[in-house]
């Protein structure tokens, strides 16, 4: 092992609802890696790392140009757990020639990192991971794609229990982007579009058959899998309310529900509809997301440490290991 992997992997954040959960699940995937809780409650931080075990906590001050750290400190990756609005998390990244993986960065948002990696584009590998869940739609979605020899049509539909937003940072990313951006980025027949609340609204039923409103959200996802696949017209819709778990007197879950359409390899047309549940909800979903993409930008799993360069999930992870994962964490997957 490299003395780059033997650095810890700083997680700013990594003490919060879904932030601990992720340094767990980065625990389970690679049980030697050192890794650093940051936050800005100490006491916090430290109760995770003892659990953890091999991890060490620190104080992170996203207001300074160092984020409050002693200048002998060095990291092997940057993952940012909540929303830097100064961009101080990722220079220091950039600073100490490390990864850097994000997943609060919404579509509108996304030049201020844009501008910092084409100013130094040397420096880091930035995996932009603001996507349903961090990449775990666009994991599904380009697996189940392999069944198309063409792909016309994408749409993602995410039922996020109302009960299940996460903790206070997830609360302030989903007002943030539900407030800041009137409308939302889609493509449809070819042509990319800003749609308003009105017109970004699309029904799709749950697991159970019941029909939600979904409504169109200013992530990644489209983007990113228009690009790769060729699709005509992408879409991610979220619904926010009573999953079906909860209807039924059971904790709340989560789930991704993805239809395609296109042509088969001997050409004829098809539909596909696959279901994505987590009985556990979303946070154990986005924790392995994380987890995922910083294996592989440390070159830990599915090739070698990744270069540095501007970098979406569906340029850097294997569908078919992210889904695995997944499934480990007790993902279920239904449909064919």
């Amino acid at each position: 092992m490299s003395t780059h992997k033997q650095k810890p992997v700083l997680i700013v954040g990594g003490s919060g609802v879904v932030g601990s959960l992720a340094a767990k699940e980065l625990r389970r995937l690679q049980p030697t890696l050192p890794i650093t809780i940051g936050g800005r409650d100490l006491a916090r931080a430290e109760a995770v790392a003892r659990e953890l075990g091999h991890a060490d906590a620190t104080r992170v001050d996203l207001t300074r140009a160092d984020l409050g750290q002693p200048a002998e400190r060095a990291y092997s990756a940057v993952v940012m757990f909540l929303k830097d609005d100064s961009l101080n998390s990722l220079r220091y990244a950039q600073a100490q020639g490390v990864p850097y993986q994000g997943i609060s960065t919404a579509l509108f948002e996304v030049a201020p990192e844009v501008a910092l990696h084409m100013a130094r584009p040397g420096r880091s590998a930035i995996l932009m991971n603001g996507t349903w869940l961090v990449g775990s739609a666009i994991a599904a979605v380009l697996h189940f794609a392999r069944e198309f020899k063409t792909l016309d049509s994408i749409a993602i539909g995410g039922v996020l229990d109302e009960q299940d937003v996460g903790g206070p940072a997830a609360y302030a990313d989903l007002d943030r982007m539900t407030k800041s951006a009137a409308n939302a980025l889609l493509l449809e027949n070819g042509q990319w579009r800003w749609v308003d609340s009105t017109e970004g609204m699309r029904k799709f039923r749950d697991s159970t058959g019941l029909e939600v409103q979904g409504q169109a959200y200013s992530l990644l996802d489209p983007s990113a899998l228009a690009a790769a696949t060729g699709a005509k017209s992408v879409r991610t819709d979220v619904f926010i309310g009573t999953s079906a778990s909860r209807r039924r007197g059971e904790p709340y879950s989560t789930e991704i529900i993805i239809e395609l359409e296109g042509t088969r390899p001997d050409g004829t047309p098809a539909r596909t509809r696959h279901e994505l549940i987590h009985p556990a909800g979303q946070a154990p979903v986005t924790a392995v997301g994380v987890a995922v993409g910083v294996e592989r930008l440390l070159g830990l799993a599915g090739g070698a440490p990744v270069e540095p360069g501007l970098y979406l999930p569906t340029v850097l992870i294997e569908p078919e290991y992210h889904l695995r994962r997944l499934q480990e964490s007790g993902l279920q997957v239904r449909g064919a």
